[in-house]
């Protein structure tokens, strides 16, 4: 919610400098009407490329179900381990080249809280006794997508079960998709 406001409001902001000067003779109402379509078009745009940008992400990642784990990697033909595999998808889809370790990830993304998740943001856990230890993409109705370990492959999960409820450590947004919707309210 709190980045649809800012979008809003900065879309406002802008809007409101780049309005088109209209003329004193024309109807104060009609001018007004154009003002409020303009800015709602822009609006739509904005969200409508953030929501497709997120949609891409969790879809491509989807598209990886069943790739193998693999200690250190980050190709779908050498197989993938947690950190690699959420790096190769915002690097395929976002084009933002985030660190390679998962703590790193942490790090250089934005904290919100567990009610703000949207899908596309980084969930993380405590699976080796350390925080952030662990990073998958949240997809969606308290899912999340990941590399999870030796032996097993890219797969889905559920956040509400004991396990991952436990080890839970925090959640993250990637600063680019804020950056782009600033960008693509210019």
């Amino acid at each position: 919610m709190r980045l649809f406001l800012l979008t809003a409001s900065l879309l406002l902001a802008l809007h409101a400098h780049a309005a088109p000067q209209l003329d004193p003779t024309d109807d104060p109402h009609t001018g007004a009407l154009v003002v409020e379509k303009t800015l709602m078009g822009q609006f739509h745009q904005v969200r409508q490329t953030v929501a497709d940008r997120t949609s891409d992400l969790v879809v491509t990642a989807i598209g990886f179900l069943g790739v193998p784990y693999r200690r250190g990697g980050n190709t779908a033909e050498t197989g993938f381990d947690c950190s690699g595999f959420v790096r190769a998808m915002y690097t395929q889809t976002v084009g933002h080249l985030l660190p390679r370790r998962a703590e790193e990830q942490a790090a250089a993304t934005q904290k919100i809280d567990r009610s703000e998740l949207k899908p596309g943001d980084l969930v993380f856990f405590n699976t080796m006794r350390r925080a952030f230890s662990h990073v998958g993409i949240y997809v969606g109705e308290g899912k999340f997508i990941h590399s999870p370990k030796p032996g097993a492959q890219v797969r889905v999960e559920d956040m509400s079960g004991s396990y991952w409820q436990r080890r839970f450590s925090g959640a993250r947004r990637v600063a680019a998709a804020q950056d782009e919707v600033k960008a693509s309210g210019d």
